[in-house]
């Protein structure tokens, strides 16, 4: 497999994770498309948002692939008065990535990251490898450690 961004930022760091490939459908690049086309836990498959903030601009929310992301309290957790997502349009020009293959890690720029707590349940995690088809599973505490990110409850059922 060709090493992505994301994977070689978790190189450098000589932090320890495992890949998985899946194919892909371009119809459907939801987080439940690919936790039925790897036979993972839909509860460890964590999809990337990417949002901006009122006052503090861009930022990053790590979530459950079955869960919704809880708006109101990402805005307070993140000192905003309101979040939204940014346009689709807008996601490879601020991320360096594109839908369906977007990681938290390896942005073109580093933003604040919110990872949702449920991923402390678990002894790991998978989020995009940075490449649609690509998974990269790792231990949830490196994610937050490699992100600077802050671990608290962003989402609902």
């Amino acid at each position: 497999m060709k090493k992505t961004n994301a994977m070689r930022l978790l190189d450098a760091k000589k932090y320890k994770y495992k890949t998985a490939e899946y194919p892909v459908d371009e119809n459907d690049l939801s987080a439940v498309s690919v936790a039925t086309k790897t036979g993972e836990d839909i509860r460890r498959i964590f999809k990337t948002l990417v949002l901006i903030g009122d006052k503090t601009g861009y930022l990053v929310a790590c979530i459950p692939g079955e869960r919704e992301l809880d708006l109101k309290t990402l805005a307070k957790t993140s000192k905003n008065k309101k979040v939204e997502m940014i346009p689709m349009r807008d996601l490879e020009k601020i991320t360096g990535y594109i839908r369906g293959g977007c990681s938290p890690l390896a942005m073109k720029k580093s933003y604040p990251t919110y990872i949702d707590e449920s991923a402390m349940e678990f002894s790991s995690i998978l989020i995009s490898g940075g490449r649609r088809g690509v998974q990269i599973e790792l231990e949830p505490e490196k994610l937050a450690e490699v992100l600077n990110a802050d671990v608290t409850s962003i989402s609902f059922v």
